[in-house]
């Protein structure tokens, strides 16, 4: 219910003065930085002989291109949408298991912002902080040979077993931070750091039936740096 009230708020705003609108596009590097916490494996953890709660997951640090697209309002305000190429994610264990890779994805986080944007003496210099809805598809997951061996040195599974793990899509609210500097009429420099909502549950599977399930917190710091260009 709160993330369909901020969307309907996102889209009033976004039709609230068509006339005065001005489109910009920003292209640049866009690197998504987990602060990652889980729930622990517990599955492997009996199976293992670990103490209960010892083990748990965290995800690393990928950057990608960036694309983002901004509708300029008036001069307070403005929508962004963030997009990107896909991002690709190492899983890896902790505590009990660290070191060891669980697995791997690829995710695509699209955000819509809406922006507020700070008048100044100088046009040039556009800071602005931003709130927003934020999507998060996960796809291509792959389980790690680590984590099959594993389970094969625990009689959990044999040679003919088929081991995958999915993770559930997301949605959250996003918060951001940013800059926009003119150079010249058209062309300038972008720079934002956003933080987003994205909570997944990882869900480890054999012969299709689900044998462990894992709450992911990974709710990442996203910052951008890009050349700007408005029409």
């Amino acid at each position: 219910m709160k993330t369909s009230i901020l969307v309907s708020g996102l889209l009033l705003v976004g039709f609230a003065t068509p006339a005065a609108a001005e489109i910009s596009v920003n292209v640049g590097a866009i690197g998504v930085m987990p602060n990652d916490d889980s729930g622990s494996l517990q599955v492997v953890e009996q199976l293992a002989g670990l103490p209960a709660g010892s083990s748990g997951v965290t995800v690393d640090d990928n950057t990608q291109l960036g694309i983002t697209f901004d509708y300029k309002l008036n001069p307070n305000w403005s929508l962004e949408l963030i997009a990107a190429t896909p991002f690709k994610h190492d899983i890896y264990g902790t505590g009990s298991l660290a070191g060891m890779k669980i697995g791997e994805t690829k995710h695509l986080p699209p955000t819509l912002m809406a922006q507020y944007h700070f008048e100044l003496a100088s046009d040039r210099i556009d800071p602005f902080i931003g709130l927003g809805v934020n999507y998060t598809t996960f796809f291509e997951e792959q389980v790690s040979p680590a984590l099959g061996a594993v389970l094969t040195d625990l009689a959990v599974i044999d040679a003919s077993d088929k081991v995958d793990f999915a993770l559930s899509n997301s949605w959250g609210v996003a918060v951001q931070a940013g800059v926009n500097i003119a150079l010249t009429e058209n062309w300038g420099v972008h720079l934002m750091v956003s933080r987003m909502a994205i909570d997944t549950v990882a869900d480890v599977r054999i012969n299709g039936l689900t044998v462990e399930s894992v709450t992911v917190d990974i709710d990442p710091t996203v910052a951008m740096l890009g050349i700007r260009y408005s029409f």
